[in-house]
């Protein structure tokens, strides 16, 4: 497995944007399927993006789509996610989440697919 740590979360007023990293160690990410989840309080845990381990193909879930950005660094062994136009009901604990795949080109959307997960970074968003 692969560890991984997220980092860059904090206090945002609505409309802003903050640029969220996980690194990666153990293990080169170059062959990960990669994804962003995050859980708000009260609320399961949602899926937000996936990149394939070429990162030549990216999905976002609908609720993202066109604010937020998923894009990786396999020769420094990290992924970022961007996000903008940023809202109260973004407010959660942001984690990203990895797992094997030797094909290099899977987009996968499910908590189930993934095998190693951060802790989270938690993203506050105040009017």
């Amino acid at each position: 497995q692969v560890q991984l740590v997220e980092s860059g979360g904090g206090l945002v007023q609505t409309g802003g944007s903050l640029r969220l990293s996980c690194a990666a160690s153990g293990r080169s990410i170059s062959n990960y399927a990669m994804g962003w989840f995050r859980r708000a309080p009260g609320k399961e845990r949602e899926f937000l993006a996936a990149i394939s381990g070429s990162g030549d193909y990216t999905f976002y879930a609908d609720s993202v789509k066109g604010r937020f950005t998923f894009s990786r660094d396999n020769g420094k062994n990290l992924v970022y996610l961007q996000m903008g136009s940023l809202g109260v009901e973004d407010t959660a604990v942001y984690s990203c989440a990895a797992v094997l795949d030797l094909s290099r080109r899977r987009l996968l959307t499910r908590i189930y697919d993934y095998d190693s997960w951060g802790q989270g970074t938690q993203v506050t968003v105040s009017s």
